[in-house]
């Protein structure tokens, strides 16, 4: 809770004046200017995140720029994107989703590693083959064999368990309902344990 609070009171003093969020407008360095100066209080000074914050560093281009759009716009609305993203997206234009995406996909990811080992079997047989039985389809059909993602399509391995876990409890509740087919559905039909295994196994896909 500390380290939450922690978090909120930065994001504040970062935020605080006139809303606005300082970057540099020279193009090249766009993208690393804001991120340094915006976004390292939340998700690190080398952007790996932190349990209430995901990994940016590596994730795709696209994605990034998408999802930053989303919640300028409100539309990725869960309870933790309305607490600390609305406010800092509010200010991002497009040029700056742009740039900040093409600058996130050129940092190496390092892996979370904080899942329950004890269920990465269990999460791999699901993100690899899916659950025919309860409707559930291959994660890797999308997300590819290793979680690498491509285009507008997240990148999942090595991204922290709570952030995983956390995103498709908050999916099967309706949050975030004009996500991408077909996330929304499938994560609806996903059970407590296949949330748990499958967080835990990307949290060490390398």
């Amino acid at each position: 809770m500390k380290l939450i609070n922690a978090t909120f009171a930065v994001l504040i003093l970062a935020t605080s004046a006139g809303g606005a969020m300082a970057f540099d407008r020279e193009p090249k360095r766009l993208g690393q200017t804001f991120a340094d100066t915006n976004c390292s209080w939340c998700h690190g000074p080398s952007l790996q995140g932190f349990t209430t914050a995901p990994r940016l560093a590596g994730q795709k281009a696209e994605y990034i720029e998408n999802q930053l759009l989303s919640l300028k716009s409100h539309k990725r609305d869960n309870p933790l994107a309305r607490q600390v993203m609305w406010g800092p997206a509010a200010t991002i234009t497009p040029e700056v989703a742009r740039e900040l995406g093409a600058y996130f996909s050129t940092l190496e990811a390092e892996a979370a590693n904080d899942g329950r080992r004890e269920l990465v079997d269990q999460g791999q047989n699901i993100y690899q083959t899916g659950n025919p039985a309860a409707n559930i389809p291959s994660c890797a059909v999308c997300h590819g064999p290793d979680g690498q993602g491509a285009g507008a399509i997240p990148r999942l391995g090595g991204m922290s368990y709570t952030y995983v876990k956390r995103q498709l409890e908050d999916w099967g509740q309706g949050y975030h309902a004009s996500a991408a087919f077909p996330m929304p559905a499938v994560a609806r039909q996903l059970s407590a344990g296949d949330i748990e295994a499958i967080a835990s196994y990307l949290s060490f896909v390398r």
